[in-house]
């Protein structure tokens, strides 16, 4: 059974930062690329960054040069560093696995981001 427990949310004030884990089991976790989305109230869920098999990361406009993503293939985790975070970054947090060109696909339980002063 395939399991994806993220952690690391929380109540953080702007210009703040939070580390975001995700620990997959019930995979071979070097074989799948792996994302993390978001999703605000009454907003579609949206990517924010990805590492693929290989290493290689992406960034969405909004995270780049704040947001680092990345994975240990040991530890079957992937992160989060958030830093100098904004209220516009509110949102619940989502880890995703997928390979296969997304035919096999796995979602976490999400994990609340609020920022606030």
């Amino acid at each position: 059974q395939v399991q994806l427990v993220e952690s690391g949310g929380g109540l953080v004030q702007p210009g703040g930062s939070l580390r975001l884990s995700c620990a997959a089991s019930g995979v071979i976790f070097r074989f799948y690329a792996t994302a993390w989305y978001r999703q605000a109230p009454g907003k579609p869920r949206e990517l924010v960054a990805t590492v693929t098999v290989g290493g290689s990361t992406k960034y969405t406009d909004s995270a780049k040069g704040r947001f680092t993503i990345s994975r240990d293939n040991v530890k079957n985790t992937v992160y989060l560093q958030m830093n100098n975070l904004e209220p516009e970054d509110t949102a619940v947090y989502y880890c995703n696995l997928a390979r296969l060109g997304g035919v096999e696909n796995y979602w976490g339980q999400g994990t609340q981001v609020t920022v606030s002063s």
